[in-house]
Parts: structure tokens; sequence; C-alpha cells
């Protein structure tokens, strides 16, 4: 079933497009909202919808019915229709906003009783899984929690318990308390009862990037948190096992026969991502090749394979069904072939969806999907314009905060443009199919010239729908993720046939004899080499500065006419349109001032300072996990972003919260210096050659100057704690002043007070250790007189930072607080310094946790 054979319209109202998009209009209103209305606000609305709709339908049911209504007709339609999608989703966000944690039970240690409900993640020291709860305790009293909820069970907690109470435990005791401190084995299904902590869904706020809690809200769940199982915590203890949900444990033991099976454990993750959608088991090394190269979507359960899946198996039962003539007649009287082979197909896509995890992606394919081919069996041809808006307003009407997802806008935006370029004539194709043929009509057979001539013409059909597709969503993809793969028409052209047509159909069918994975693992092996070949190529992607919403809109369309059957003179105009997204550029520092950014990391400390031409990074955030840390996660994507060239990497001190995401800071900014106190064996040395930063260094940019004032050059000949030798700068222009002191402690402090008490007065101070009670000293903070300080802190974090009696301090003496745990990233300029501007406040949406200050 091509395109274009969607694009033959028959009778069908103009208006419905009209509903369609006003419906999908109304629901990207309401995810505008910073603030849920009330229940009965938006239930006033919807039946303001139904009451005006019934009205308009009994005066005007004659002209809905004509194929070109009046244009107050289409209007009215489009508004009733937007007040209907506002409501309904905003009634909808309101019930499940209903259920959400309640504050009072945050960091409390809670007795649950619950079932593991899908496939647990694994990595090295943790097990994430979703817990389904059945009851919970608090102090022994029965309370209520939402009925989802994400949890870790990490390997040694409470380790510092243990070793603080050695003595108490025998052998044999302390063998039993580390049996019971690491993760058991969770299979889906499984009833525990475990004490665990909980807060509520939170995030880091950034610009640009990733939203954590959005994405929360969309998986149903309404708090995260962590299994207690310390010294003192009553053991986790699981009470039966079941087959309540049999998919979800089958896909768990499919991954577990791969990773058994494959002992390559990059190549086993692969497979597991594509066998049963678990993307967690890829390695980020092969994430980043991914996507470099363009061609993530493939490595996972997207909504290409479901489809390919779909058309493989309708043309598969197609077949059957009309061999089985022969057989049973009626069969194909009752059913037409080509109708039991499209809802044969989306049957068993929809069988493969849910095996593979029944992710958002795809969902969103499967309702797709279910809705071309349903429309299709109804015997209506409506205009592909229709098709399309129709399909999305149904995913839409399912999953409205999929609006929000990038996925979302590429699948569809794929799809419009190849409906919108595909005009159904093939002249064009013929003729080239015909002047080939021709020149080998006496060397091949017709019988044979026939079959190439066929597939010559679908290779060049492919081959244009990826060059279209590439070229419509190239400046979509610099909006979405500020960075476009210039090799990835090559890799998708090996990579889409050779993953759709081999490495996913070995995959699936390991699953009926595992050696099959062998091979398939083989073939993964192949293709990441090429990937890997493709991606060591220089300028194999590259990056630009987030650019406006205009700028991609008129990039996309700009891309459609390039693609389009039009005449050259026509595509042409789509040149221009590229150009914005390509060229844009961030509004600048003006020369003589500067600005910082701490992003919002967590538990660490990462400040960006510029300048009007310059850029330094104070700091690079907390590593996660061995897969995961601040600069991969948030830096990265920050700076590419922020079109932003680090001059200078600045690491106060060894500490992983400080240098966790140094790697892939460095990665991405080859030509960064690096200036830090680690010591000269340090694992970082290998990745740039560091110098040390020693108290009395200067420099100067576009009017700005910057000084180190500790740690001395004899502090490196003394054995220090890590605290004591951070690096403190001070960035000033004259007028306002910034000093960033990473982790120095009291003594530092007062040394600092004593020996440069000039230079330490500044309108913002980063706060010493996140507001640690070994820090803040009084001394310090009447010697530096900030008007603004800046909190580095996780929410929540387990070290209670910043401490009560250090914010009592600040208070004491009217400096303001600013915490990344309530503001998110935090912006300020020394052009503008009482003003902060705060990312959690810009940003926010209903969804997003709101915490007021303490």
């Amino acid at each position: 079933m091509g395109i274009s054979g969607l694009s033959r319209p028959s009778a069908v109202p103009l208006s419905f497009g009209f509903v369609f998009a006003g419906f999908i209009s109304g629901v990207a209103l309401q995810l505008q909202q910073t603030r849920l209305w009330p229940a009965a606000g938006y239930g006033a609305l919807a039946a303001l919808a139904f009451v005006v709709a019934g009205f308009f339908y009994g005066c005007r049911a004659i002209r809905l019915v004509e194929h070109r209504g009046p244009r107050r007709t289409r209007l009215t339609l489009f508004v009733l229709a937007a007040l209907l999608g506002f409501a309904l989703t905003g009634w909808r966000a309101g019930a499940f906003h209903s259920s959400t944690l309640d504050p009072a039970r945050e960091g409390r240690d809670i007795a649950v009783t619950g079932v593991v409900l899908a496939m647990p993640q694994l990595n090295e020291d943790a097990v994430r899984f979703r817990l389904g709860i059945e009851s919970a305790r608090l102090n022994g009293q029965a309370v209520n929690l939402p009925p989802q909820i994400l949890l870790g069970w990490y390997s040694g907690f409470g380790g510092r318990e243990t070793r603080s109470s050695s003595a108490e435990y025998s052998d044999a005791s302390e063998l039993a308390l580390e049996l019971q401190r690491k993760p058991q084995p969770l299979r889906a299904g499984e009833r525990w009862q475990m004490t665990v902590r909980l807060k509520a869904p939170h995030g880091n706020s950034n610009p640009y990037g990733f939203d954590y809690e959005l994405w929360l809200w969309e998986q149903g769940i309404q708090a995260t948190g962590y299994v207690r199982a310390g010294p003192h915590d009553a053991p986790p203890l699981r009470l039966s096992a079941s087959w309540r949900y049999p998919v979800e444990l089958a896909r768990q033991s499919v991954r577990e026969a791969i990773y058994q099976r494959v002992e390559n454990r990059q190549l086993a993750g692969v497979l597991a991502a594509l066998v049963v959608g678990d993307q967690n088991a890829i390695e980020r090394a092969d994430w980043d090749v991914f996507r470099a190269t363009g061609v993530a979507h493939l490595m996972s359960i997207s909504g290409l394979h479901i489809t390919m899946f779909a058309w493989l198996a309708s043309l598969l039962l197609s077949s059957l069904w009309r061999r089985s003539v022969s057989l049973t007649p009626r069969l194909c009287l009752a059913l037409p072939a080509s109708s039991a082979g499209a809802l044969g197909g989306l049957m068993l896509a929809t069988l493969y969806a849910l095996f593979s995890g029944w992710g958002v992606p795809a969902q969103r394919t499967i309702w797709m999907l279910a809705t071309v081919v349903l429309l299709r069996q109804s015997g209506r041809q409506w205009p592909w314009q229709q098709t399309w808006l129709l399909a999305m307003a149904v995913v839409v009407a399912l999953d409205p905060w999929a609006l929000m997802q990038a996925g979302f806008w590429l699948s569809f935006v794929a799809v419009g443009v190849l409906f919108a370029t595909d005009s159904g004539a093939n002249e064009g194709r013929n003729l080239t199919t015909t002047a080939l043929s021709s020149s080998i009509n006496r060397l091949v057979p017709r019988f044979w010239l026939e079959r190439l001539s066929g597939g010559l013409a679908s290779l060049l059909r492919a081959v244009r729908e990826q060059w279209v597709v590439t070229l419509a969503l190239t400046p979509l993809s610099l909006l979405l993720f500020n960075q476009v793969s210039l090799v990835g028409l090559l890799a998708n052209a090996v990579a889409i046939p050779w993953v759709t047509l081999l490495v996913t159909p070995l995959a699936m069918l390991g699953v009926l004899c595992s050696p099959v994975w062998d091979a398939a693992a083989w073939t993964v092996g192949l293709l990441a080499r090429f990937l890997q070949w493709l991606a060591s190529w220089p300028m194999a992607s590259v990056s630009v500065a987030a650019a406006p919403l205009w700028c991609a809109a008129a990039s996309v369309l700009g891309g459609g006419l390039i693609a389009m059957r039009l005449p050259w003179h026509w595509r042409a105009l789509g040149i221009p349109l590229l150009l914005p997204v390509l060229l844009w550029q961030p509004v600048g520092v003006s020369p003589g001032q500067f600005e910082l950014l701490a992003a919002d990391i967590g538990q660490g400390n990462a400040v960006l300072v510029r300048t009007a031409s310059h850029t330094l990074l104070y700091d690079t955030g907390p590593r996660f996990s061995r897969e995961s840390d601040a600069g991969n996660r948030v830096l990265v994507p920050l700076l590419r972003a922020l079109g932003e060239r680090v001059d200078l990497l600045l690491l106060s001190h060894r500490d992983s919260d400080h240098i966790g995401g140094a790697p892939a800071v460095l990665a991405m900014q080859p030509q960064a210096t690096l200036l830090s106190s680690i010591e000269d064996s340090h694992e970082l040395q290998a990745l740039r050659k560091s110098t040390r930063c020693v108290a009395g260094q200067h420099w100067d940019w576009d009017g700005v100057a910057f000084d180190v004032l500790h740690p001395t050059a004899e502090d490196y000949d003394l054995v220090s704690k890590s605290n004591a030798m951070s690096c403190v700068l001070r960035v000033s222009n004259g007028a306002q002043t910034a000093l960033l002191v990473g982790d120095i402690e009291a003594a530092q402090e007062l040394r600092l007070a004593t020996n440069v008490p000039e230079r330490l007065k500044a309108n913002v101070l980063l706060a010493p250790h996140h507001g640690s009670k070994t820090s803040s000293s009084a001394v310090f903070l009447d010697a530096v007189q900030p008007q603004l300080a800046l909190v580095q802190a996780g929410y929540r974090n387990r070290f209670g930072h910043p401490v009560a009696m250090v914010v009592a301090r600040y208070e004491a003496r009217g400096i303001r607080l600013v915490r990344s745990a309530q503001c998110g990233a935090a912006s300020w300029q020394s052009s503008r310094p009482a003003d902060v501007l705060c990312q959690r406040q810009q940003g926010q949406r209903y969804w997003h946790h709101a915490q007021s200050e303490p």
C-alpha cells in the first residue's frame, strides 16, 4: 500500500479537517498552562462546547455535509473542537494530579506491599523497577500512596552505618547484612514487601534540557524513591510470584536468554533493545555513535520497526489468505485477502508493540496505523490532509502530552512531507525505468527485465523518499536536538534495510531458536564497525545554537519546497527559508560585562561564565553511574544549544560531584584548556593535560578580570583534604564581582579573609560546599558581603544541604539564597545585578514539581 494510495479523495466534508485541527490546537493550548483549574472549570468548558455544538448542528446540519462549507461554519467547528480538546485534557490532567504524593510523606520510611509491574532495569550498581502499590503503612498507620511508583534498589546502601558499628556484628551477621543490602533478583508479577523512601517527581530544570518530570507524568508515575535495605531496616521480603504480567515476564526471560547466549555485552545490549525494547541495555558509547550517524531511531523499537513489521505481516497474511481459496473458499468470500492482511498485520504489530514494552512511541505508531487501516476498511478514501490530521488527532486524544515529545513531531512531519511530496504522477519514474530497460533489452530476458525494472523503480522510490525525509527533518532535528548528522543519509541508506530486513528478523527468530542470536550479533557487529567508521569522519555531525520556533517552521517549509515535485524556480524559494535555522546566533554578552549560568545538575557544581567572546566552565557536576553523568546528561546538550565554545575548563578539585562530567565536556570541547588542582596521576590527565590553579594567576577577557585566589603553590606540597584544595576564582568587571569557591571549608575561608580581604567582596557568591555546616563561616560571609548566594544542591539530598544553621547565617545578613532545587538553572547578568532568572519558573508547566522556598 503506497502513500499515494491515500490521496484519492472521496466526498468528505472539508469541515472534518477543521475539527481535527481545532482539537489538536486546544490540547496544545492546555499544555501551556502553568497551573490546573478546578475540575468544575474544565467540565463547564466541555459542557459549553457540547451545548453550542448541538445548537450549531441543529441549525446547520445541511451545510455540514457540503464538500466546501462556508468559512464561518469551519471557524465555529474549529473553536468548538479546540474548547473540547482543552477541557478534556485539563480534566484528565486534574484527575491524575489528584493522586500525587503527599509532601508530608516525602523522606519518610514507609512499609509498602506491591507488585513489580514491568521488567526491571539493571545497571552496575542498582536495579530500577516500577511498583504497583497494594498497601502502605507509616508508623503502623495505613496511608495512601500514588498507585505507581518508580524505585531504585542500590547496592551497598547503608554502608556508612555498617562501618560505624562493625564491631557489633559477627562475620556471619556481616555476610547476611551484605546480602541484604544487595539488590535481590526481581521479576515482573512478583509481590514484595519492603521499606521505601519517596519523594515527588523532581528532575533537573535547564534551558533546552530533557523534561524528566514530563516523562514521569506521561508514564503514569507520581513518586520516585529507593528501597531501604540498611542494618536497621526490615529486609525486603518476596511474598509470592504470579503470572499477572505475562508479557513483561516473557520480555524479562528473553532479555536474560540473550545475555546468556551472546557473550559480547555490547552486542547483546543492541539485540535486547531490538527484541524487548530495553534501550538502557545499549551502552552510552554506542548511543554516541548512533546519534552522530543519525541512526539512533533504528536501535530501539521505533515506529519504523512496527510499521515494517505490520507491512510484512500484512503481505504474508494476504498471501496465505488467497492460498486458502483452494481449501475453504468461504474465507475470501467473507473477508477479502487485502482486508484480512491489513487487519491481521495491525493485530500482529500490536502484539509486537506490547512485547517491546508498549512504550509511548510504539503506542503512537499503533494508534496511527489503526486509524489509517480502519479508515480504509470502511471504504472511505479521504484526502491525505484529512487522513493525516485524523491520525494525529487520535494520537493526541489518547496521549495529549505526546505533543511535547520530539518523536511525535519527527514522526508526523516525516509522514506529512511524504504525503505532500508524492504527487501520484509516476511518469518521471517510468521514463527512467524505460530508458534503462531499453539499453539492456537485448541482454536480459523479458521475464527478468520486468523484475529488474520493478526493483529499480522501488529502489529509486525508496532513495527519493529517504532524501525527502532527510531534507525536511534536518531543520526540525536542529531545532529539537541542536545537532544533525551529515553522514545520516548514507548511514540510513545502509542501516535501514540492514536493521529492518536482516538484524531485527534474526533477533526475533532467536526467540524461537537461540543460536540464531549469534548470527544476529554478527550482523550487528558489522553494522557497528561501518557506523564507527562513518562517525570518525571529519564533520560527521554538526551542531548549531538553538533557534526560535519560527526558524524551524520556516526551515521545514523550505525543506518541503525543495523536495516537492515543483519547477526548480519554485523549489529555489525554499533555500532562503533554510538559512535562519542554520545561521541563527543567540544574543551575546556586551563587552565589559559577564554572565553566570549555574546549571541544575543535582548535587554538585557547574557554573558557566560568559563574556563577549570567551567562555569558562567552572566544574562539571557529578557522575551518576558508569553510563551517566552531568556532562553528557546536562552540560553537553546545554553547551550545544547555547552555541558555546569553551575556552577554559576549571575544575575546582577532584571530588566526583565536581569533575564527574569532565570527560564528556572535554570530548565535546577539544579546544578547551584544563585548569585544576587535581594530582598529576589523576585519570583526567590522560584526557587533557591540566595546568595547576595557583593563587596569583590572572587574565583578562573582553574587559573582565579573572583571578585565582586559592590554593597557593605551597599547598600542593602538603597533605590536605580535597576540599581544602578547591580553586577559588574571582570574576569582576570593576562594577560587579562574582566569587566561585568550590568546597572550601572554614579554615580556608579564614585564611582568605585574613590574607586577601580586599579581594573577597562580591555581589554573587557560589555557596561554599553546597551549604554544608563545614563552610559559610560568619567571618567569611562578613568579608564577602554578597547580595546573592547560589546553592547548587540536589533536591532532598542525603546530606541535607544547605543545612539549617547555614541558611540562618545567610538570612541573618540579608543575603538572598537561590537554591537549584527550587530555581533550576539560575542565570545572572552583571548588567542586571539585582535580577536572577530561574529556569524552573520560566518554563513552569502544571506537571512540574512546584516547591516553595522553605
